[in-house]
């Protein structure tokens, strides 16, 4: 029977991602169906929780209700809601079902139900059957029994999730911001569900955090997720990019400044710092602190004070701060570019964002949600990758990481429908509107080839080749930024301009 199944895996000491996939797997073999879907309601949208049946990509797409009408419609009902195989509303899941990839859904069973935790709407159930007939008046009859054992499996997570809160020490109420916030990192694989649930244990201590990792892996989104799961969430997360301070200007910006303090302070000005004075400051790219600045910041961890540029007397800040760097601070200590006290007092808790090619199908995820976000904002009926697109993306290195990812996914978009793809179709993307670079290929084994017919290349251009595929790698690796990649390419930054002209680079 269905209910002792579930009612199984109720009782069983299972992780809550685990026992709502069984869930949704258990209906799909029940109902004897395509795909099943558990979407959580998430403000205007609803995402994907756990589904069988669809693509791995589907779990990254955040479905804004007003945009789906057969969601907008399961959601406005306490009962079963069914379409019949004739509808012509728009299916949301059209080229997601697993053997239908890209391709609009066919005539097709289709029914769902809204579910209600305490009182409020919680999500759906959304279930797709190829085979029209699928759903008769029994199975509607059913689903509308089985609610309320997915509503018990839905209330079991988050009581699972208040009962780590409790571990916590968490007393300051806020319920639900935590889950919320999770939202905003998008991604089901082991290393990023460890890196959260170390966030928010790390997150109640109070203790400075120092996140690193490569550009474009998304060290903001986990700062604020930080933030969030703090005591510190009802009070102020104020961001400072430190790669954009004028140096003659990063004290005044930091520390604030008292009226006639230099030429043009014609007032008196708060800094970063009293502004998040209770809650959380975020000093993002702080290698590039200069290190007269350095020495003021240290003294404000060390004892809470700050002083205004022009001011005699100090004053005290109640500041937890994150600090976050795509450079090896280490390295940076050893250069004497980075203070190493400052470095031991930013680095209490250091946590390194794993790049996104060890995050395992996590591409194809993130590539769902950034399908959707480009679908709402080019007003296309339905964006899909095709397979070949889909392995393009898991195969390829990522050396710009999310932000990377983001950029392929939309200007492939855009290419598409400058092609000739119609906005009321299903736009497939194929590999070749991704534009990868391809990989490059390996160096001939010249000891494997005789001598006198091994080729030759001129050493002027055997050079040219390398420092172009050196340029063209450092530009990848800070997303196309000239100066980040003079940095690692240990150039001056002129030069390299110049160098890139004259191998055609630019």
């Amino acid at each position: 029977m269905l209910e002792d199944v579930v009612l199984a895996d109720l009782t069983a000491e299972l992780p809550s991602a685990v026992r709502l996939q069984r869930l949704v797997r258990t209906l799909r073999e029940y109902f004897r169906c395509g795909a099943v879907g558990l979407l959580r309601l998430d403000g205007d949208a609803l995402c994907p929780v756990a589904v069988d049946g669809l693509t791995r990509e589907a779990l990254g797409r955040r479905f804004v209700v007003a945009q789906h009408p057969r969601l907008a419609a399961i959601l406005a009902r306490r009962e079963t809601v069914a379409f019949p195989p004739d509808s012509t509303l728009p299916d949301p899941y059209d080229g997601l079902v697993d053997n239908q990839i890209g391709e609009p859904l066919p005539v097709h069973d289709c029914m769902g139900i809204s579910l209600h935790v305490e009182g409020s709407v919680w999500g759906a159930l959304t279930l797709d059957a190829l085979t029209p007939g699928t759903f008769d008046e029994r199975s509607h009859d059913d689903l509308q029994r089985f609610t309320l054992l997915a509503e018990a499996a839905v209330r079991m997570t988050r009581l699972e999730q208040d009962v780590r809160r409790l571990r916590l020490s968490r007393s300051d109420g806020g319920e639900g911001l935590v889950e919320r916030q999770e939202g905003e990192i998008i991604g089901q694989s082991p290393t990023i569900r460890q890196l959260l649930d170390e966030l928010e244990v790390v997150a109640d201590s109070e203790l400075p955090v120092l996140l690193t990792g490569e550009t474009g892996v998304g060290k903001e989104l986990f700062a604020r997720h930080l933030h969030q799961c703090s005591r510190r969430r009802q009070r102020p997360l104020i961001q400072v990019n430190c790669a954009a301070l004028p140096e003659s200007l990063a004290e005044s910006e930091l520390f604030g400044h008292v009226k006639g303090a230099f030429s043009g302070a014609g007032n008196a000005r708060a800094g970063r710092f009293e502004a998040a004075d209770g809650g959380t400051l975020f000093l993002d790219e702080v290698g590039e602190l200069p290190l007269a600045i350095q020495a003021k910041l240290l003294r404000t961890l060390q004892n809470g004070e700050i002083q205004r540029l022009g001011e005699d007397e100090p004053r005290h800040v109640d500041v937890r701060v994150i600090a976050a760097t795509n450079r090896i601070l280490h390295d940076s200590v050893r250069d004497g570019h980075f203070r190493a006290d400052l470095y031991h007092r930013l680095s209490v808790y250091p946590v390194p964002i794993p790049p996104l090619r060890e995050r395992g199908s996590d591409v194809l995820v993130l590539a769902g949600h950034f399908l959707e976000l480009n679908r709402a904002r080019l007003g296309v009926r339905s964006l899909r990758l095709s397979p070949e697109a889909e392995n393009a993306l898991c195969g390829y290195d990522w050396p710009g990481n999310v932000r990377e990812l983001e950029h392929v996914i939309s200007r492939a978009a855009i290419k598409a429908l400058s092609h000739g793809a119609r906005r009321e179709d299903i736009v497939t993307l194929e590999p070749e509107l991704l534009d990868l670079p391809l990989a490059v290929p390996a160096a001939p084994d010249v000891a494997a080839i005789p001598a006198k017919e091994a080729p030759v290349e001129a050493l002027h251009d055997s050079v040219a080749r390398t420092q172009r595929q050196a340029i063209h790698h450092a530009l990848e690796r800070t997303s196309g930024n000239w100066s980040a990649a003079a940095r690692l390419l240990e150039v001056d930054s002129s030069n390299l301009h110049k160098l890139a002209r004259r191998l055609g680079i630019k």
